[in-house]
């Protein structure tokens, strides 16, 4: 998993779309469905590992465009 879109998709699958209207916010909820998943073992550590990686780094990348502080 490399991009936020692949991280996308891993949600759609369980029938989780997220879109609140702003990037950060839909990084950050995705963040928290993607824990969700996780504990509840439908998604393996890898995915999981990787798939939080992703949406850390964009999370990053959207703060710095967005001026605002990383969570």
């Amino acid at each position: 998993m490399q991009t936020l879109y692949d991280v996308q998709q891993v949600l759609k699958k369980y029938g989780i779309f997220v879109y609140l209207g702003n990037r950060l916010y839909d990084i950050e909820l995705m963040d928290i469905e993607f824990k969700k998943l996780y504990e509840a073992a439908l998604i393996d550590e890898k995915v999981f590992r990787s798939g939080i990686l992703v949406l850390r780094k964009e999370h990053r990348l959207e703060a710095k465009r967005q001026g605002k502080e990383e969570f």
